[in-house]
């Protein structure tokens, strides 16, 4: 199931860790504080875990979206290269 991770994070250290644990799970970072990819339901809840405990008492809030096939599908893209 594909899904989408994005984050505000003010401490800099702990974004870095949360941007690093979501590139370990395989997501492709599409803005700085913004991932997505594919992820089994199962593999959503590990990652939320997983972020949670890396975030820790730091202030700061991460969300996931899960994206249904429908939704994907109507997923509009413009990115241009240098």
């Amino acid at each position: 199931m594909h899904c989408l991770v994005v984050y505000d994070i003010p401490d800099d250290a702990k974004r870095t860790k949360v941007a690093d644990v979501c590139l370990d799970y395989g997501l492709d970072r599409i803005q700085y504080s913004a991932f997505l990819g594919t992820l089994s339901a199962s593999l959503q809840s590990e990652l939320m875990l997983k972020l949670k405990k890396t975030l820790g008492r730091k202030a700061g809030n991460i969300q996931l979206f899960p994206l249904s096939g429908k939704d994907w599908d109507g997923r509009r893209v413009i990115e241009s290269k240098e």
